[in-house]
């Protein structure tokens, strides 16, 4: 596996541009395949990473391993082929449209790659005036321009700010926007603490967690409408959902408390069942 591993590899720096007059084969020979152990132990690993990770690809390209293991993509086990297509355990077939490799998408094409997963949210990107500016310019904000490509991070609103939203257009519509998702993006980290505190706690907060989890994703698919209006309007409808999760965390909290005071309680009184018998004790051998 080691072996066509390593020729694949070549084959990957000759497509990607590596100069062969710069590196001859027998360079590469033994810079990918003597100088690494491949007899035992051997970790396995995708043919994405390993290639990606190579000292003979492109320099431009080599540290799309290391953003992609920051990612929010990466702690929830999105992998390279998931995005990408391929096969990442077979380096013949890694890059093989028949394993359904498309590589990378062309620029006006990445919604529709990421919407393969984010269906909702590419829905209302569509119809937003971002989309309908990538639609009719082809060079229209996408979701690389807010997101980044693999480094991408948990969505927040911290997202929306001037340095961002000002490269294509003035930062007072964005604000405005900001402003409207302000109190609802606090209400759902509030509630995102509260549900921590109760996992310390010993508390099963399942229902909760999937419960908001869900209000969460519906709330990040409403903003990708850049739609001001909307998001206003919907701001009762999103404060009523979380007043549900936030009256059984209330509930739950409540009843940590009187367990809590209620277990004190137990003990004050053995402890003072325990003086009694002792003073009785010591009464009845005086």
């Amino acid at each position: 596996m080691r072996v066509v591993i390593s020729v694949f590899l070549l084959l990957a720096a000759v497509s990607a541009g590596a100069s062969t007059a710069d590196a001859s084969y027998r360079d590469i020979f033994g810079k990918e395949f003597l100088t690494k152990p491949w007899a035992g132990g051997q970790v396995e690993e995708s043919v994405c990473i390993s290639c990606h990770a190579s000292d003979i690809i492109k320099p431009e390209i080599r540290d799309i391993p290391q953003e992609w293991k920051k990612s929010w993509h990466y702690h929830n086990n999105v992998s390279c082929e998931d995005c990408h297509g391929g096969d990442p355990e077979d380096a013949e077939m890694s890059m093989s449209p028949e394993r359904g490799f498309v590589g990378t998408p062309e620029y006006s094409e990445v919604p529709e790659m990421c919407g393969k997963c984010h269906i909702g949210i590419l829905k209302n990107y569509l119809e937003s005036g971002h989309g309908k500016a990538l639609k009719a310019s082809k060079t229209g904000p996408n979701c690389v321009t807010c997101h980044g490509s693999h480094d991408i991070q948990k969505a927040s609103i911290k997202i929306i700010n001037e340095a961002r939203c000002s490269r294509c257009h003035s930062y007072e519509r964005a604000k405005i926007m900001k402003q409207a998702l302000f109190l609802t993006e606090k209400k759902i980290r509030d509630i995102d603490n509260n549900l921590k505190r109760l996992k310390r706690e010993g508390v099963f907060t399942d229902e909760e967690d999937k419960s908001l989890f869900r209000t969460h994703a519906e709330y990040r698919t409403l903003f990708h409408t850049v739609n001001v209006g909307l998001v206003k309007k919907s701001t009762d409808k999103f404060a009523k959902k979380l007043g549900l999760i936030e009256d059984k965390i209330d509930k739950t909290f409540r009843e940590l408390e009187f367990r809590k005071n209620f277990s004190a309680f137990l003990m004050m009184v053995f402890i003072g069942m325990g003086i009694v018998v002792f003073m009785l004790a010591k009464t009845y051998k005086d």
